[in-house]
């Protein structure tokens, strides 16, 4: 895995050139691996009306499932500031319904951090049985 999370972490900063931050000028690339090793990358994507913009995880994680990924092993998410960059609420729900034993991995100047997703999220939506 040391050289699949290379893979992923470089993945994820090369993203970060794709990002279209157009209103919070906050740039963010994530990239995630599935189990039969195929990378998947997405950056975030803003519009004028802002619950239509899209974060970098989410886009990432459409692609993988919409080209039939569905053994979701480990994400990656860099944006290009000194502390990690976390997902929000929504990345970490969508997250938890597609990938929920998925490693998180945060890049920063400094260090990576390796996070697993309960940690994150302790308490996911949970679709109850009909």
């Amino acid at each position: 895995m040391p050289q699949d999370i290379d893979r992923l972490i470089k993945a994820s900063k090369k993203a970060i050139a794709f990002s279209s931050p157009l209103y919070s000028g906050f740039r963010v690339g994530a990239a995630l691996l599935s189990g039969d090793g195929r990378l998947f990358t997405g950056c975030n994507i803003e519009n004028a009306s802002l619950t239509l913009s899209v974060c970098a995880e989410r886009v990432a994680l459409l692609k993988a499932l919409s080209e039939g990924a569905t053994d979701l092993k480990a994400i990656a998410i860099a944006c290009a500031t000194e502390e990690p960059c976390y997902p929000c609420g929504s990345c970490r729900q969508m997250l938890f319904e597609y990938a929920p034993g998925i490693k998180i991995l945060l890049p920063s100047r400094r260090s990576i951090t390796v996070l697993g997703l309960k940690e994150l999220l302790p308490m996911p939506f949970i679709k109850e049985a009909p």
